[in-house]
């Protein structure tokens, strides 16, 4: 989807971006959410059940409602795409889709998908040789998808429903099938497998402009729930092991968090951890390029 940018009219317009949604396909000037596939949701982020901050650099935001998505997606039937919609709780947007028997759910929206495309999900047989068994938006067990395919919203556990490649522009590419399990690279660069009963959707997610994102001013991330962070340096030694200190000046000591604990290199990650039979390589990162050729 494109970004639109705005004029230098105030500060906060300068560089400002948004995600515009192409409203060519729908004349509606404004779609309101179903209200039946929503619920309330309480501002209490970062907090437990007693009001005590337990994340820091969180607050309440915007007031919005919660979409039910469907993640699962194992009925074998065949939808249309009624249309596309903004969800504040994410960074993807969100299709409303209509089956044959009139329900209405919530999906991901799929790059390549519009309104009044077909969308499938499930893996009957009928369903798996009709022409719409791979196109984009098709839900269905990794077992049929063949090699070098972006899938999304990838179970990790059968019946749990998608939890990888959910975010805006994201994929995942199967690369083996071995066995019972699929092989798979995440969009981290970590190589998992998963087993091939697991359910997933062909293609990317839409929105893959959402990285270039220019926030523009510190109210608008306020609205999406994000307190501003200071620097440990700039703290008291009482606040922070980093503070204190005459003026401009170094840490003095290895990196810590607030607490404590060692930062900025120490992995985090339990050895032996159940998942860890399942991941072929841990995610790597990006090499810099000094020198252009």
């Amino acid at each position: 989807m494109p970004v639109r940018f705005y004029k230098p009219y105030t500060p906060g317009t300068r560089g400002k971006t948004v995600i515009y949604i192409d409203r060519s396909d729908r004349p509606e000037k404004k779609i309101t959410p179903n209200t039946n596939l929503t619920i309330t949701k309480k501002p209490c982020t970062g907090r437990n059940s007693r009001g005590i901050i337990t994340v820091q650099g969180k607050c309440g935001g915007h007031k919005k409602r919660l979409r039910s998505i469907d993640f699962h997606r194992k009925q074998s039937t065949l939808s249309n795409v009624l249309h596309v919609e903004y969800d504040p709780n994410r960074s993807a947007n969100i299709a409303l889709v209509k089956n044959r028997n009139g329900q209405e759910n919530y999906i991901l929206h799929t790059h390549g998908v519009k309104k009044g495309n077909k969308v499938q999900s499930g893996s009957g047989y009928s369903f798996y040789h009709s022409f719409l068994s791979l196109a984009y938006g098709r839900s269905i067990q990794l077992k049929y998808i063949p090699l070098r395919t972006k899938v999304h919203n990838v179970e990790l556990i059968s019946g749990r429903g998608g939890q990888i490649s959910r975010a805006a522009g994201t994929s995942a590419e199967i690369i083996a099938h071995k066995g019972n399990f699929v092989t798979l690279k995440l969009p981290s660069r970590e190589v998992r497998v998963v087993r091939k009963e697991c359910y997933a959707t062909v293609g990317e997610v839409a929105n893959g402009e959402y990285k270039n994102l220019v926030i523009g001013k510190a109210g608008r991330n306020r609205w999406f729930g994000k307190r501003p962070k200071v620097r440990g340096l700039a703290k008291n030694p009482n606040d922070h092991p980093h503070g204190g200190g005459e003026g401009r000046c170094g840490i003095g000591r290895t990196p810590s968090t607030p607490w404590g604990k060692p930062t900025l290199g120490p992995r985090t990650r339990k050895k032996n951890k159940y998942s860890n039979r399942y991941i072929t390589s841990r995610r790597t990162r990006k090499k810099k390029i000094d020198n252009y050729e």
